[in-house]
């Protein structure tokens, strides 16, 4: 971990850009946010010349006409710019708020976006838990990292820069002594967050991640736990992580308690350096008292925004260290991108054609297909049949394309998937999963998935044919009842069922009229035909240990490959295969169930 570490660009030259590419989405407000919190800073800035003024003024006889105005000039003068502060910092304050809500608002949004269209590998490598976290960590990161920047930081080096150059003017040593101790301590500071403390950070993060992860992974499984007595063993799993994040919080926050200690030490010299200074020119006979005052309010205020750029530096480093991650999701390449000339794809029958496909896993040596052809007629129902990572859920993960292929090409009616929009292709495909997810939402809600928009009495149509309306209006809420997160309130069966009158809703060609709800998925033509008749698709049902009526399934005719073994693997036409077949099939005659073969609709 610490040498990939090592390897990666820092979090700051990450970040930074892409604040800078927020703020400049919103340049009207961004500009108001910068005048109004330095202009109140320049403000304050001016503040000790005119106490200086001001103590000149009062150490003369009180009797002097010209030291009574210039007392009074300077106790206006120091008003005035005090209310100027006020309302500069006020229009600074009503201008970052929408600007920060907004950024907030668009990097969630966008990174929402980013993770739902990143590849199939890269969702199944990813804990849902750690990506929620990391993209909320962040948004909220954004508010930190805004305050810090706009509100403090540059304030607070403008307040330094300005200061050094009023002391200067007057006192060239004196000035050489405050702008050297400033940029000597904020160097250092620097250094210490981002050499000593960010690394830790850095870490800690990554493990508050995996603390997040864990707790989804066993809370969305559950029933799983709760099936095998597993509380303790889920407990003690969690106290490990948790254990491991305590030792990574407890050093960052060491670290950082650390840099604090040296930070002050440091403060404790500036200010020796300072008043000692001020104390020799005075001896010197160099300054009156007006000037020691100057120069004394000029010192609190600079040691006051530099103890402030200390922790400034520290909350810069926290909120990059936060942002980071979800910076990283928008540095991630989008899976599968759409041709630049793609254009919706167009289903009218629902042919679909393997042309020569192969494909490779990422990572694998040995192609899953090889050279494979097939050819599906509309309307015809086929079973893919085979051992587990044989290919048959690729196969439809293909068709929809959630992988670009190693070679050759998949057309449905004459046309190229990879030259269609990928959103024309999949909405007009309809997919029951082997194991179905539900959304924590309604049961109409779910339903209506299929067809934004549906009305009720389409989804209660579409759960008649999913044999599901019955269960439905036994619900405490019927239609409105909440499914649980991925349906668990619901049984296996029950989740099925709403997955097939998900699927109906959308594509009403389905064929419903098994009396059972098989693990399979069903895909059809989604676009009714101008006579009001829903086209015909093709279907497929995919079955691990399917009901045959004792006749062992042959290769598909359209179905060619450079190996025919490797073909006969995929649908199931190898020995192994057809012996696992034939025991279904003795079992299936046994219990009198209906055949399920490769033949047209």
């Amino acid at each position: 971990m610490t040498s990939q570490d090592d390897k990666r660009p820092a979090a700051i030259g990450l970040v930074l850009p892409f604040a800078l590419e927020q703020w400049l989405k919103q340049p009207v407000r961004a500009t108001i946010v910068l005048a109004g919190f330095l202009g109140s800073t320049v403000a304050d800035l001016f503040m000790p010349v005119y106490s200086g003024h001001l103590v000149d003024a009062l150490a003369s006889v009180p009797s002097d006409q010209s030291a009574r105005n210039a007392a009074l000039i300077a106790f206006a003068g120091t008003l005035t710019l005090g209310l100027l502060s006020i309302i500069l910092r006020l229009t600074g304050l009503r201008a970052i708020v929408p600007l920060t809500l907004q950024t907030m608002s668009d990097v969630a949004r966008g990174g929402f976006m980013r993770v739902q269209r990143f590849s199939t590998d890269w969702q199944g490598n990813s804990f849902a838990g750690s990506t929620v976290r990391k993209i909320t960590r962040g948004m909220w990161a954004i508010d930190l990292f805004n305050h810090t920047i706009l509100m403090a930081l540059l304030p607070s080096l403008a307040v330094l820069v300005g200061s050094t150059i009023l002391l200067g003017l007057y006192w060239l040593e004196l000035g050489a002594v405050v702008g050297l101790g400033a940029v000597f301590y904020v160097a250092m500071t620097t250094a210490f967050t981002i050499g000593y403390i960010a690394p830790a950070a850095r870490v800690s993060n990554a493990w508050d991640s995996k603390v997040s992860g864990t707790l989804a992974d066993a809370l969305t499984c559950n029933n799983v736990v709760k099936s095998f007595g597993a509380e303790a063993r889920e407990d003690a799993r969690l106290d490990s992580v948790v254990r491991r994040w305590r030792a990574r919080v407890q050093r960052t926050w060491l670290r950082s308690n650390n840099a604090g200690a040296v930070q002050l030490v440091m403060l404790l010299c500036f200010r020796a350096s300072v008043i000692g200074g001020a104390i020799l020119l005075w001896m010197g006979g160099r300054t009156s008292p007006g000037e020691i005052t100057y120069v004394l309010t000029s010192y609190y205020i600079i040691h006051a925004y530099l103890r402030d750029v200390g922790m400034h530096i520290n909350n810069l480093q926290r909120s990059v260290n936060d942002m980071e991650e979800l910076v990283t999701i928008y540095g991630e390449p989008i899976g599968i991108v759409d041709a630049p000339d793609a254009k919706p794809i167009d289903i009218h029958c629902g042919r679909i054609t393997f042309e020569d496909v192969t494909f490779l896993y990422r990572g694998a040596r040995v192609p899953l297909y090889d050279g494979l052809s097939i050819n599906i007629r509309a309307g015809e129902r086929i079973g893919l049949v085979g051992r587990s990572g044989s290919g048959k859920t690729t196969f439809v993960k293909l068709l929809q394309r959630l992988y670009d292929l190693s070679g050759g090409r998949i057309l449905i009616d004459g046309q190229d998937v990879a030259k269609a929009m990928q959103q024309s292709l999949r909405s007009q495909i309809s997919i029951v999963e082997q194991e179905p997810i539900l959304f924590h939402r309604s049961l109409a809600e779910n339903i209506a998935y299929g067809r934004p928009g549906a009305g009720l009495a389409a989804i209660m149509q579409a759960a008649r044919l999913a044999n599901a309306h019955d269960f439905i209006i036994r619900s405490p809420k019927g239609y409105r009842t909440l499914v649980g997160e991925r349906g668990v309130n619901l049984s296996g069966g029950e989740r099925q069922r709403i997955a097939l009158a998900r699927a109906f809703l959308r594509c009403t060609s389905v064929d419903p009229g098994r009396g059972y709800v098989e693990p399979g998925f069903g895909i059809g033509s989604a676009g009714p035909r101008g006579d009001g008749a829903a086209d015909e698709g093709p279907h497929l049902d995919r079955h691990r240990a399917p009901p045959f009526d004792g006749a062992l399934p042959r290769p598909h005719p359209g179905v060619r490959s450079r190996q025919d073994r490797r073909a006969g693997r995929a649908f199931g036409t190898d020995r192994a295969t057809r012996r696992h077949l034939s025991q279904s099939v003795r079992v299936a005659s046994r219990r009198g169930r209906p055949a399920l073969r490769g033949r047209p609709a």
